[in-house]
């Protein structure tokens, strides 16, 4: 479904079968000389089809347009190889999540190494079923950006602003004289990003914490978001996204009371607005979730010195300080 939502702008809302997020926000900006979509959908027939009827509705030529991808996730990305072969000039990527993208063996090994983390015993690959969409085959040639990098399209100029924490990559853009900034899925309204663990090296969600507060110092009138609604007061939102942490942080303070925890454990325990009533009814793609939160959060909180992280026979449990 095609919707102008600034002039120039158009929002391309792509179904997401089967999948709680309902839908993805493509962005396609138009221009006499040179175009730019923003994110594609999962690789699946549903999302290809609906990506390229709302292009050949707007009778966009693929020949002088180009594509960014905000992040790596395959909601995102899922469909850049197939524009790719189908025309689109360039593909954009930050140079981290285009890395994370194109390094299947890796990301594959990582994936497997955080089963055994989060306490699951199912195959990644096979647990997210069909709905996730087919896999990169071939590495995807792609044109890093970083913060500071332009893209101007017709009146919009559009700056690459780095924003990790949803992913260690994630990307936006901001248009300075119009007021208007591409989040992907770094803030969104009605349901919260996704903030997982990137491994112990880092704490990704004081990194998300630093982008959000970055982002709140922007002047913006409109905050296109790649789920759900358009956002116009973006600090209201941010300072909600972060109290929802903060309470994420303190339920967990709180469960730890009652002795240590593995991240299942953790994640079996903690609230999540689901319809179901007992964690061994979560499907496999909510309990991946659930658990890359609930790590993130106490990965955290051993950073900032109010829980510890224990190491027994490989497996790892956390408990107060």
């Amino acid at each position: 479904m095609i919707t102008e939502v600034y002039p120039g702008i158009y929002k391309n809302e792509i179904p997401l079968p089967k999948n709680p997020l309902r839908a993805i926000n493509s962005y396609i900006l138009l221009s006499d000389t040179r175009n730019l979509v923003i994110d594609t959908g999962f690789n699946t027939q549903e999302c290809q089809a609906a990506l390229l009827e709302g292009l050949q509705e707007l009778n966009v030529d693929l020949s002088k347009t180009e594509l960014l991808i905000t992040h790596m996730h395959t909601d995102h990305s899922g469909l850049a190889p197939v524009l790719k072969k189908l025309g689109v000039k360039t593909v954009y990527f930050s140079e981290i999540d285009g890395g994370l993208f194109n390094q299947t063996s890796k990301r594959d090994a990582f994936f497997h190494t955080l089963n055994k983390i989060f306490g699951l015993t199912n195959d990644t690959a096979s647990g997210f079923g069909k709905e996730f969409g087919t896999r990169l085959v071939e590495p995807l040639e792609f044109t890093p950006l970083s913060e500071g990098d332009e893209l101007v399209i017709g009146d919009y100029k559009l700056e690459v602003v780095d924003i990790p924490g949803h992913t260690p990559g994630h990307i936006g853009l901001y248009d300075r004289r119009h007021r208007l900034f591409f989040s992907g899925d770094h803030i969104l309204d009605e349901i919260t990003p996704n903030i997982t663990f990137w491994g112990f090296e880092q704490d990704i969600l004081a990194t998300y914490f630093e982008s959000l507060h970055k982002v709140s110092q922007y002047p913006i009138d409109y905050l296109f978001t790649a789920h759900r609604k358009i956002i116009r007061n973006h600090q209201t939102r941010i300072k909600e996204l972060i109290n929802h942490h903060d309470e994420r942080l303190r339920e967990i303070l709180d469960i730890l009371r009652s002795g240590r925890k593995t991240t299942s454990e953790m994640a079996a325990s903690m609230h999540w607005d689901l319809s179901y009533n007992r964690w061994e009814d979560f499907p496999v793609p909510q309990k991946w979730f659930a658990s890359g939160e609930a790590l993130s959060h106490l990965e955290h909180l051993v950073h900032t010195g109010k829980v510890e992280r224990i190491e027994e026979d490989g497996v790892f449990f956390y408990q107060l300080k």
